[in-house]
């Protein structure tokens, strides 16, 4: 047979791209891991034992486990539900289209597809980057090095196109830092992917129910911690090395597990809305943390979730500081109630209400009220009544300047919901929200690797999106997620090329 394996197709979206006048950046593109090749690497960093947990920890990451030991599928139903077993992810990877698997899998051959794709550079997100997360804390960081090792040398020779992230642990911040650094001034590699939260035992239950003698109770009770606010660490000195080094940070973070997504039963159920909850999460931990104020210079892509959550919060925060800033919540006050007016009103058109009774000034408030007037302990301090001192909020530009300029959404090709980020008609100041063009390629909801470009001009053809916000969506804002991090990013590559930067 003389017919290629693997021929060249035209393709939708290239004949979209050829109409195009500017490069086309795709901000998130998963990959596989060949094993045999990573486990080499791993056995590099910690020999047999340290594969072993890259497996157990790659093993456990979808597979949700009663006391006995068995998984999803080797419990009955009623196990399920007694055990509260949640239903993970399965099957969320492309396996009939098998050109499109060892696209996904060969750094080759996904470089030469770029141009059936449509796309001039994209950011890859290795399927496993995060897994070492799962792993105990004696291997987290030698695993995520050697991942990281990995997959830098595995997409080196493609670097003018293909740029894998740098997975880094967040569990503390002198691990993130040193793993930060590693993979930036050694690798040289140039983004970050991070949880974007890190699960921790609440102290008062740990101390009495440890860990070790309870582990069911310990896999059940927990918090999670966003690191911008409440955190047991100050991870200021993380997101200030992020900075310095030019760093742009991006997350997947999901909520799958959390309440209102566990379900023993149903994945979609579980998955619907997910990625955009725990984004959101940790997307407003560090605005009212105060982060985004301290480190103006930091840029976080937060993926999968879709950019209309991101329109929302923006809109809501607007219209929550002008009812509760630290000068209007005093309307709440109920010390700030007219007790003698409240009674004369009482007096004047209560008596149906009353029946007779007589007012207790002394009771008044709280009657009227109910729980939201009983007194406190002592009168709140000045930072107790504003939810937004620390992210210093003064007008309605500091929300803009803390949530829309640092914050990127990350939206996948066929997402109508994508008009919302555009839709500077319902937003405060008329702004528009940070949308970027993530594909998704390698996961189950893009069946077909050359399609999504295609898919979002079908936004356009429908007038979901206009023709400038569809540039805006493909081009511009993932140019200025990268470039507003590290204006150098795209210096010797096919983007840099065409928009003439330094080679």
């Amino acid at each position: 047979m003389n017919t290629r394996l693997n021929p060249a197709k035209a393709s939708r979206s290239a004949a979209v791209k050829a109409r195009l006048e500017n490069p086309v950046i795709d901000t998130d593109v998963h990959v596989n891991d060949y094993a045999p090749v990573l486990e080499d690497y791993i056995a590099q960093y910690g020999g047999p034992k340290l594969v072993d947990a890259l497996r157990k920890a790659l093993g456990g990451r979808f597979v949700t486990r009663d006391g006995a030991g068995k998984d999803w599928y080797q419990q009955s139903p009623e196990e399920r539900a007694h055990h509260r077993t949640l239903r993970a992810p399965w099957w969320a990877r492309v396996t009939r289209n098998t050109y499109d698997l060892a696209t996904y899998t060969i750094p080759a051959l996904l470089y030469e597809r770029l141009a059936e794709q449509g796309s001039d550079y994209s950011v890859l997100f290795p399927n496993d980057v995060l897994s070492p997360a799962a792993a105990g804390s004696e291997y987290r960081q030698p695993l995520h090095r050697a991942l990281n090792h990995f997959h830098a040398d595995q997409y080196r020779a493609y670097a003018d196109r293909l740029t894998p992230v740098a997975g880094i642990p967040m569990h503390n911040p002198k691990e993130a830092i040193e793993e930060l650094e590693f993979a930036v001034n050694i690798l040289k590699l140039k983004v970050i992917n991070i949880p974007g939260g890190v699960r921790r035992p609440i102290p008062a239950i740990a101390e009495k129910y440890p860990a070790r003698e309870h582990p069911e109770i310990a896999k059940h009770v927990g918090y999670i911690d966003f690191y911008g606010i409440d955190s047991p660490h100050d991870y200021d000195p993380f997101w200030a090395k992020v900075v310095e080094l030019g760093v742009p940070v991006t997350t997947h973070y999901g909520s799958q597990g959390w309440t209102g997504r566990h379900s023993t039963s149903n994945y979609m159920f579980n998955h619907i809305g997910h990625f955009a909850d725990g984004s959101q999460a940790f997307a407003k931990a560090l605005f009212f943390g105060g982060v985004t104020r301290r480190f103006p210079g930091l840029r976080v892509g937060l993926l999968e979730g879709g950019a209309d959550w991101g329109s929302h919060v923006f809109t809501h925060l607007v219209d929550r500081w002008e009812k509760r800033n630290r000068h209007a919540v005093r309307n709440y006050d109920p010390a700030a109630v007219d007790v003698d007016l409240l009674a004369a009103l009482f007096d004047q058109h209560g008596a149906d209400l009353l029946q007779g009774r007589a007012v207790d000034k002394a009771t008044l408030v709280r009657d009227s009220l109910g729980i939201s007037a009983l007194p406190h302990s002592r009168e709140p301090n000045a930072d107790e009544i504003d939810d937004f001192a620390l992210a210093g909020i003064e007008s309605v530009d500091d929300i803009r300047a803390r949530w829309v300029d640092p914050f990127f959404f990350g939206s996948e090709a066929d997402d109508r919901t994508v008009a919302a980020a555009f839709n500077h008609r319902v937003h405060p100041g008329g702004v528009k929200i940070n949308a970027i063009w993530s594909s998704d390629v390698g996961h189950w909801d893009v069946p077909e690797f050359t399609e999504p470009l295609a898919e979002t001009w079908d936004l356009v053809e429908q007038g979901v999106i206009s023709a400038q916000d569809f540039r805006a969506f493909t081009f511009g804002n993932p140019l200025r997620f990268y470039t507003e991090a590290n204006p150098h990013f795209f210096d010797g590559t096919a983007v840099g090329r065409q928009l003439g930067l330094a080679a």
